[in-house]
């Protein structure tokens, strides 16, 4: 054994509360990378604009993630992957009663 962590146990970790109590998510830090299950509801409100990157997949629902001028539709089993920036800002929506997503990310992002 080489002393890694290979498995991501989302099972062991607790749900945190987010954006004011309308979102949760579970979070797992390992070898610099940030793992984290979102889970939203139609009742979340993103009013800030989003600039981290974000490579995940959507495991359950539906949502929409609104970038400038442009809105993309998710359902489970699309992957997506959003550069860090304001060029690609965002902010997410749910649209269906759960929507759950996997995403990775630098830990200092």
């Amino acid at each position: 054994m080489c002393g890694l962590d290979y498995r991501v146990a989302f099972a062991e970790a607790a749900w945190e509360s987010a954006l004011e109590g309308t979102a949760r998510l579970k979070r797992v830090v390992l070898g610099g990378k940030v793992f984290r299950l979102v889970e939203l509801t139609p009742a979340t409100e993103h009013s800030n604009w989003c600039e981290t990157g974000h490579l995940g997949f959507i495991v359950e629902g539906e949502m929409e993630i609104e970038f400038d001028g442009e809105t993309i539709r998710l359902s489970a089993g699309d992957a997506l992957n959003i550069p860090p920036g304001v060029a690609d800002r965002h902010r997410p929506r749910a649209l269906t009663d759960r929507t759950l997503m996997f995403l990775i990310e630098d830990e200092d992002a």
